[in-house]
């Protein structure tokens, strides 16, 4: 029988890096990996796949997924639904490939009331100062944006208590590092070796 893989869940406020700490994991010749593909009832930009960068389905579709249960978390934005497709985590889980999902809070916590078996890494900034100066630093927001996107930030580290593993993203190389080993204690597990060794 092959062993079930691991759904791996990063997650964090906005601006705490996790799009660059993602990307570094991934880079690693020494992962093997399915990032978890969204799916969006938005059109297709030039350049996109179907199945590589999103999961490209009509409005009705992806209502009918919700209605069927086949999206384990999603949200409405600007006219478009963005969500996780559950049928592609479990298939890919149940061919034994581990599956990792770079998600928002809101997210996470929706897909860990469906999943709880999951390992959820919250990405958290050094502190406050660091995470505000890494937001003005993109150059992409204004001041009272920044200002949001911050009391945003405080609201979400007190849901941090929901996450199994918090790591601090000080330096990506180290925060990748302290992933890697969470999710080499995680497969070490009793409760996931226990029936390959006793049977």
């Amino acid at each position: 029988m092959t062993e079930r893989g691991l759904l791996i869940v990063l997650s964090g406020p906005s601006g705490v890096g996790k799009g660059t700490v993602r990307k570094a994991i991934f880079e690693d010749d020494g992962v093997d990996f399915r990032y978890s593909i969204s799916a969006t009832t938005r059109k297709p930009r030039t350049g996109e796949e179907n199945g590589k960068d999103y999961f490209f389905v009509s409005r009705e579709e992806f209502e009918e997924k919700i209605q069927a249960g086949d999206m384990l978390e999603y949200a409405e934005y600007v006219g478009n639904y963005y969500g996780t497709p559950r049928s592609f985590i479990e298939e890919t889980l149940a061919s034994g490939k581990d599956v990792f999902l770079e998600i928002d809070v809101q997210g996470a916590l929706q897909v860990k009331a469906k999943m709880p078996e999951g390992v959820y890494i919250f990405l958290t900034p050094p502190d406050i100062k660091n995470l505000r100066m890494r937001l003005e630093g993109r150059g992409t927001d204004s001041a009272d944006v920044i200002e949001k996107r911050v009391a945003a930030a405080k609201d979400e580290l007190k849901k941090m208590i929901n996450y199994n593993y918090a790591v601090e993203n000080d330096v990506v190389e180290k925060a990748v590092d302290r992933i890697k080993a969470i999710i080499t204690a995680e497969r070490l597990r009793v409760s996931r070796v226990i029936d390959q060794i006793t049977d």
